[in-house]
């Protein structure tokens, strides 16, 4: 794997060295290391049961939540240790959000879902609350219409819209990283580009990470792009990153070419 035109870019504001993740006995990601930019839209992409989303949760530690999962290896969000004994898992889910596949918006009001965070955090006077649930679906491009009906049931929404104030959800509590697990492979092709075109929209201030079957979509949102394929011992490795453009136009390993032409995968 070549990382010549990573060095390039411009500050990490990720990086994994060595990392491996064990399940119990069973090892689902191998010796994966690489460095994720600042403002930039990272996309993984390769088979099913590769490890990519299981690689996407280790930056906010959402494997700690199953018993025998194991990560070795060194990660860094800036100049934290995101595995360090010290670190505050709060505050590295502050830091770094997520945005799942299936809309899962709470069972309250479109308001309550997106103030839930920033309470938790010790956030109460309603007018600050209220700033954050405007900012947040400004930023969605939500607002507009949803501003005069905040305390309807958010799963009124369409899916499109729920996902997007999903992001805004996420939003809420000021990441510096956003996750999206395959978070448009529910949507419509309509509600698809609302989300790409937000995902490109958001990376001025925001560094993403993206996990997508969809090779179209990697190739029009994605400044860098991760191929992962299982190795043969059955765990997930990290065969080529690159810039997209490169990745698409001009792979240096013959399994990348092979995937994203469709030849299997």
């Amino acid at each position: 794997m070549s990382n010549d035109s990573i060095q390039t870019a411009t500050e990490i504001k990720l990086k994994m060295n060595k990392v491996d993740l064990h399940y119990g006995a069973f090892k689902a990601l191998s010796n994966v290391s690489m460095d994720i930019q600042r403002n930039s839209i990272t996309a993984f992409i390769g088979p099913s049961g590769c490890g990519k989303s299981s690689l996407l949760r280790i930056f906010n530690r959402m494997n700690d939540l199953i018993p025998i999962a194991r990560v070795d290896g060194e990660v860094f969000l800036d100049d934290l240790s995101i595995y360090d004994k010290s670190t505050d898992v709060t505050y590295l889910r502050t830091k770094i959000g997520m945005v799942f596949q299936k809309p899962n918006v709470f069972p309250t009001s479109i308001y309550d879902n997106l103030v839930i965070g920033p309470k938790k955090h010790g956030i109460k006077h309603k007018i600050d609350l209220d700033d954050i649930v405007e900012r947040c679906l400004d930023q969605v491009a939500l607002w507009g219409e949803t501003k005069d009906i905040l305390q309807k049931p958010a799963q009124s929404l369409t899916p499109g819209d729920q996902q997007r104030l999903c992001i805004a959800r996420a939003l809420a509590i000021e990441p510096d990283v956003i996750l999206m697990d395959e978070s448009c492979s529910a949507l419509d092709p309509v509600s698809t580009a609302k989300v790409e075109e937000l995902m490109m929209e958001l990376q001025e201030k925001y560094t993403i990470i993206i996990v997508t079957h969809n090779m179209e979509q990697a190739l029009r949102v994605s400044d860098y792009c991760a191929f992962m394929m299982i190795n043969p011992e059955r765990a997930g490795e990290l065969v080529e990153y690159s810039l997209t453009v490169d990745m698409f136009s001009n792979p240096t390993d013959q399994r990348t070419e092979d995937y994203i032409t469709g030849r299997f995968g």
